[in-house]
């Protein structure tokens, strides 16, 4: 455990689809406000901070939704292609986040500026994910409701670690963060820096430099760990519904983990403890974001972000 002065000067939070839309809310604009002044007020430890911050989050269930919304719609609206749908998502959400962090940081009396920057995110255009699609988005579904979308809709349906049905997209690995210097540039002033919800806008870029949109939707925590590796930030906070990571998880002999080693949690998701619809790709950024030179992974509950980083809860992965 580690007391408040060594809490680290640079860091990188991620917050999960689920702690910017949860799942039992309809997703009503006072919902979705009132959603992000909790998020705000959890954070507010964190940016009262003399700090380098940059906050990326989700947007699995709101990106989800605008795409249904559009195919119900499509007999008289035309729709938009996927990367189209992430930018809106990222828009919307980091309007809510900039606007309850800087709300909550004046009613305690703190000038601190928040900007929130569009992010686009390059991938691979042969990346295998195309061919394969695994992101979770959306609502949940019953089986047979889910059977009647994919019908409708040609979207394929997948159940998701026993919680219901959801539609899946393919989600290709992050390459580079486009203008990834502003963001330096920004936290280095001391603004705290939205940057690539949802894993970021999908693009690729031909041999001119010419960048064009993909259907896709990259996994935020990947993104999340690229920034922290490509900025030199050596800490990488990622909040989700549980305090610690869990193995034997739903059985008897459910067990927490504490602090575990890079190695440790390799054999861990090798024996399959971490499914790929939940915890599964937060602990593939960790190792990516150890892997790539980082020296702290933590991973715990939006709640207890001040807590998880000072070492009193959560789950800490070290190299």
């Amino acid at each position: 455990m580690r007391t408040l002065n060594e809490v680290p000067r640079r860091l990188v939070i991620a917050i999960g689809g689920n702690a910017v839309h949860p799942e039992d809310i309809s997703g009503t604009s006072d919902e979705q406000k009132a959603v992000a002044q909790h998020t705000a007020e959890a954070l507010l430890p964190l940016a009262e901070l003399d700090n380098e911050l940059v906050i990326t989050h989700g947007n699995g269930p709101v990106v989800g939704k605008i795409m249904m919304r559009q195919m119900l719609t499509m007999s008289r609206i035309p729709p938009m292609s996927m990367d189209i749908c992430v930018a809106h998502s990222q828009g919307g959400i980091g309007y809510l986040l900039m606007q309850a962090i800087e709300n909550v940081l004046r009613a305690h009396g703190n000038g601190r500026h928040v900007a929130s920057l569009l992010t686009q995110v390059e991938v691979d255009a042969n990346d295998p994910a195309f061919a394969n699609p695994t992101k979770f988005v959306g609502p949940f579904f019953t089986e047979q409701e889910a059977q009647r979308i994919s019908a409708e809709l040609n979207w394929k349906m997948r159940e998701d670690s026993g919680r219901g049905w959801r539609h899946v997209v393919p989600s290709p690995k992050p390459k580079h963060v486009c203008d990834i210097s502003l963001v330096d540039a920004l936290v280095k002033r001391g603004t705290i820096v939205i940057a690539g919800g949802g894993g970021g806008m999908p693009v690729i870029r031909d041999e001119r430099g010419v960048r064009t949109g993909v259907p896709a939707v990259i996994d935020k925590d990947l993104t999340s760990a690229h920034i922290a590796n490509v900025l030199g930030i050596e800490e990488l906070l990622i909040l989700t519904a549980v305090p610690r990571v869990a193995i034997n998880f739903g059985k008897p002999n459910k067990r927490e983990l504490d602090q575990v080693s890079l190695a440790e949690i390799k054999a861990y998701h090798r024996e399959g403890h971490f499914p790929p619809g939940s915890m599964g790709p937060k602990v593939d950024a960790a190792i990516r974001f150890l892997e790539g030179g980082g020296k702290r992974a933590i991973i715990s509950h939006l709640n207890c972000a001040m807590g998880a980083l000072n070492g009193e809860t959560g789950t800490h992965i070290v190299p």
